[in-house]
């Protein structure tokens, strides 16, 4: 008899449809071939389906059996075939009955089989149950760990189940499995380290809090123990909570990557990465035969901190470019072409290379001499550059200014700012406006302009930093709940790339 199971298979952080069919002759040797490039975890999967039928009292069907995962030019990976391809073995030889195979005919399911025929989790779930809504498929049965995470998917059924013994319960009607609740656990905004924790850098802290506003790229030089880790730290905690939308956006990465523990059902906060040096290109931006999420997709709608900038091989740095500049990292591979989300916060740092690391004319040269081992079309994309000096010992030991804004006084300020842009221009934040955006928007007074052409000019900086110190004005602007961009907001914004100033 011929059966047929709707799954998935898992494509970076997409799921695409998958048919697990199975035909069972009932004559011939008693044998079991999967086909349809499956790779080897998908070829084991009947070793565990034996046992876990055996462990139900069930044997596997008699005969020749022949499992197809379709489409059959797709390669498929993992054990998630586990479940389905139990299922549809029991429904090819008649095992289940007509309405445990209705049933079954609405589903689609996915999920690993432990040899006692328990139920495992697996990746990408969420993916998944976006493909059962996106499909029309009514239901989705999952492992029950991973089932609250795949509820966070509207419009879509979604069970858990702890055995293969309570799925086919379900399907029976004998036992109907609960359904699996939407639930996103509302905590709050994790602001340690704070921005009141931070001494003497108070012209960090506020490209800080202008990098969030905007959503522009920052790079911080500075001699080691001036706080910069410290800084880049607070970021998160001054970055407006994700929507509902993002959080299902992040939770589907997340669970596309393997990343999302056991006890969360949802990933509420936004993420910070902070690779080493060490990384490889394929750790940064993803790859591999299939291809998994690196850092800039595991950063996505978050910060990616990469600390010590200048010791990234740099043909690594240099596949940032792309992604930073579009929100997307495109993989191909022989087989496929994946595309992974990278909509990240870059916030970089380094150290000077001038051994006078005091301040000063010799500091900014020595960060200056840093920024030569960094591409230039690398540093086109950040937008603020900003020197972090060493802090006196009078500055650690003085009393706490009241005056020094917290991170959730930040905060706030900050997600006024993003409403301010979202009700002139839309979901693109002033750090991803083009020229001809800006041009549009206008409201850059005469005398703001006349200092934005002498600076170019007087300072040597490129064209495109015409565009640069023009969207880092407009953020200042917005921060001061300001409609016109004025002499002031341009001075600040000029002020941020000194250090593409030669010594």
């Amino acid at each position: 008899m011929h059966a047929v199971v709707e799954s998935a298979v898992l494509q970076g952080v997409d799921a695409i449809a998958c048919r697990v069919e199975a035909r069972v002759t009932g004559t011939g040797r008693d044998i079991t071939r999967i086909v349809g490039l499956p790779d080897a975890a998908v070829r084991e999967s009947v070793e565990r389906v034996h046992a876990a039928l055996s462990a139900l009292g069930l044997s596997m069907p008699r005969g020749r059996t022949t499992i197809n995962l379709a489409p059959a030019d797709l390669r498929k990976e993992g054990p998630a075939f586990d479940l389905p391809i139990a299922l549809a073995m029991l429904a090819g030889a008649k095992v289940l009955g007509p309405q445990a195979r209705k049933c079954l005919s609405r589903c689609l399911v996915a999920g690993e089989l432990a040899l006692d025929g328990g139920l495992r989790p697996m990746r990408g779930v969420v993916s998944m149950a976006d493909l059962a809504r996106r499909t029309h498929c009514a239901q989705i049965i999952v492992p029950l760990e991973v089932a609250s995470a795949a509820a966070l998917v509207p419009g879509i059924e979604v069970y858990g189940a702890d055995s293969l013994a309570a799925v086919v319960g379900h399907l029976s009607g004998a036992k109907p499995l609960p359904r699996a609740q939407r639930v996103i656990a509302s905590s709050e905004i994790c602001a340690d380290p704070d921005l009141r924790d931070i001494r003497g850098q108070a012209l960090a802290s506020r490209a800080l809090r202008i990098a969030a506003a905007g959503w522009h790229n920052l790079l911080m030089c500075g001699p080691p123990g001036t706080g910069k880790t410290t800084l880049a730290r607070c970021l998160p905690g001054i970055l407006p909570p994700p929507s509902a939308e993002a959080v299902l956006e992040l939770t589907r990465i997340a669970s596309a990557a393997g990343t999302l523990g056991s006890d969360v059902s949802a990933v509420t906060h936004r993420p910070f990465r902070a690779p080493h040096h060490t990384a490889s290109g394929a750790a940064i931006v993803g790859g591999g035969a299939m291809p998994r999420p690196g850092e800039l997709t595991l950063a996505h709608m978050g910060v990616l901190f990469l600390d010590e900038l200048a010791e990234f091989p740099r043909h690594v740095l240099e596949t940032l470019r792309q992604p930073l500049e579009q929100d997307e990292v495109v993989v191909a591979r022989a087989g496929a072409t994946v595309r992974f989300p990278t909509r990240v916060l870059l916030v970089a740092a380094m150290n000077p290379t001038c051994r006078g690391s005091r301040g000063g004319q010799r500091s900014r040269a020595g960060a200056v001499g840093s920024l030569r081992s960094i591409s230039g079309p690398l540093l086109d994309r950040i937008d603020l550059q900003i020197d972090v000096p060493q802090v006196s010992v009078e500055a650690l030991d003085a009393p706490q200014d009241p005056e020094i804004v917290d991170s959730a006084s930040a905060r706030s300020r900050i997600a006024a700012a993003w409403r301010q842009q979202a009700k002139r221009q839309g979901c693109v934040p002033n750090g991803r406006l083009s020229g001809r955006q800006l041009d549009a928007i206008g409201d850059v007074q005469p005398a703001a302009r006349t200092l934005l052409v002498d600076a170019l000019k007087r300072l040597d900086l490129s064209a495109r930093a015409w565009d640069r110190l023009r969207r880092v004005a407009r953020t200042v602007a917005d921060l001061e709940e300001s409609k016109e961009v004025t002499e002031t907001h341009m001075a600040e914004a000029v002020q941020y790339r000194m250090l593409a100033v030669g010594p």
